[in-house]
């Protein structure tokens, strides 16, 4: 099981990090919503479940739930500007289709 982070998406993740002024990471999670079934979730982490799986990658720490990481496996989170708009982008091999906003998708 894997979850990475782009050099961008990292850098991202710390400035949200230090502007908040504490935390250990981020949180990826799925929720049953969206136009395709499932959403992406992200919230800052304070404390670590015993059931949660941590990925430290490019200097960040992703924290997963148990329920949300066969759907997230192989995930990239990457932080892309496209004309006015930025902001984090899921790179998800399990997703078989996605929305146009691109933060919901199928399995």
């Amino acid at each position: 099981m894997s979850i990475s982070v782009t050099p961008k998406a990292a850098t991202q993740v710390r400035k949200a990090i230090d502007k908040r002024g504490s935390g250990l990471g981020l949180r990826l999670a799925i929720k049953t919503s969206g136009c395709s079934g499932y959403a992406y979730a992200l919230e800052f982490v304070d404390a670590v479940n015993d059931d949660d799986a941590c990925f430290e990658t490019e200097g960040v720490t992703i924290v997963v739930d148990q329920r949300s990481l066969p759907l997230l496996d192989g995930t990239q989170l990457d932080w892309t500007r496209e004309g006015l708009n930025e902001g984090f982008r899921f790179l998800n091999p399990n997703a078989s289709a996605t929305c146009g906003c691109g933060e919901s998708f199928a399995v």
